[in-house]
């Protein structure tokens, strides 16, 4: 069964840091940040992964997926005031969905546990966030970013899928499928996340843009999985992605023709008082 991210009722949980954190030279937050890491079976991946971890960082979320090597035991090793939650449900949306309900930090990171992701780009999020963005994207694609783990297949499928969705919600991003990205946690109210896989990461950028939100892509360099295979299956996951991007236009135009038929009632009938 799916997670469901439940609203977070941020008017209840004000901010949990008094004071500022030094994060680079020329900045400094007060807003405590923390880090969602879903992981299974990513014990050999993990010590590079926490190396590149700010030690400015409020939280680190470890999401473990029933992981049958020492993945829990060498994260509290490697970060011993590390919360670690268990997953409910089986992909990578219900681990993200498990994890942003842990956390307790007014800025989400997304980062993944093979150690494809440079931790240390987290201040470039963080800095955008603070900035004025409400969700600070990853782009490989974007100048100064790039891949050393797509094939020519995988490349062209994500641009294809990418161009389906700024075609059709408006965007203009410059990379869809990639899971390092950090919002503010208000954010979650707006998106509502109900998926279960990989396509986790296209949802929200779908949502974020039908929800108004300013985006705000940041340069980010993939490297290659260290260890382990990757659970990703390209035609399996990329057919998940396209299914979600075409269920979302359909709710979008199924919104605009109730509210166009709303408009037209007169107010007599909505029961409206002059």
């Amino acid at each position: 069964m799916s997670s469901v991210l439940q609203p977070a009722v941020t008017e209840e949980h004000p901010p949990t840091a008094a004071k500022y954190r030094p994060v680079s030279s020329h900045l400094a937050i007060a807003p405590p940040v923390s880090v969602v890491i879903p992981a299974m079976n990513e014990a050999e991946n993990l010590p590079y992964v926490f190396k590149t971890l700010p030690d400015w960082i409020h939280e680190v979320v470890l999401v473990d997926g029933n992981s049958t090597d020492d993945t829990v035991q060498v994260a509290r090793e490697l970060w011993p005031g590390v919360k670690v939650v268990e997953q409910r449900g089986k992909g990578k949306g219900d681990a993200l969905i498990t994890g942003f309900q842990a956390c307790t930090g007014d800025i989400i990171v997304m980062v993944d546990a093979d150690g494809s992701a440079d931790g240390n780009e987290i201040v470039s999020y963080v800095s955008a966030l603070v900035s004025g963005a409400d969700f600070a994207k990853g782009s490989r694609f974007a100048n100064g970013g790039g891949t050393d783990d797509m094939t020519f297949i995988r490349k062209l499928g994500n641009w294809a899928l990418c161009t389906a969705v700024n075609r059709k919600f408006g965007a203009r991003y410059t990379d869809l499928c990639y899971g390092y990205n950090a919002f503010w946690r208000h954010c979650l109210d707006k998106i509502d996340l109900d998926c279960t896989g990989f396509e986790v990461e296209t949802l929200m950028n779908i949502r974020v843009v039908k929800a108004g939100l300013k985006v705000q892509e940041i340069p980010s360099h993939e490297y290659l999985r260290i260890h382990g295979t990757s659970n990703l299956r390209a035609v399996r996951d990329g057919l998940r992605v396209l299914r979600v991007i075409l269920q979302e236009r359909s709710n979008r135009r199924a919104l605009r023709r109730r509210s166009s038929r709303s408009s037209s009632v007169p107010a007599a009938v909505r029961g409206e008082v002059s």
